[in-house]
């Protein structure tokens, strides 16, 4: 569930009734509010930021406000943390592992100063 703040310049009714059906034709739209006050479009829902906002660009004149992760519903938030935690102690396991069986060799270079003759620049 993502959400997305976006303000937009729009003069009119019209305007703002053509920003919100843009916005609304896309798969996964889950709510969709709009401030006349301050010109800014709230959408949340399962939906791909980066397409609403250049489809609200090619319309009207936008700006990013926020985008981020939304509020859960029926409780499925504590749930979701408790797998996220036991995903990323296994990410940082699998990273552990990776790193002691692929360590990168340290490669030391010697030049001994007979090698290397007395350069005088003229």
């Amino acid at each position: 569930m993502k959400k997305l703040v976006v303000k937009v310049e729009l003069h009119d009714d019209r305007e703002r009734r053509k920003a919100m059906q843009v916005v609304s034709r896309f798969e996964g739209i889950g709510s969709l509010s709009m401030d006349s006050k301050d010109n800014k479009l709230t959408v949340s829902g399962d939906f791909d930021p980066v397409k609403v906002v250049n489809k609200l660009r090619k319309s009207c004149r936008t700006e990013i406000v926020s985008v981020g992760a939304g509020k859960e519903d029926d409780g499925k938030k504590d749930e979701g943390k408790k797998e996220e935690g036991k995903k990323d102690d296994q990410v940082a396991n699998l990273v552990k592992a990776y790193q002691a069986y692929y360590s990168t060799p340290v490669t030391y270079y010697h030049v001994s100063p007979e090698e290397t003759p007395n350069c005088v620049i003229c």
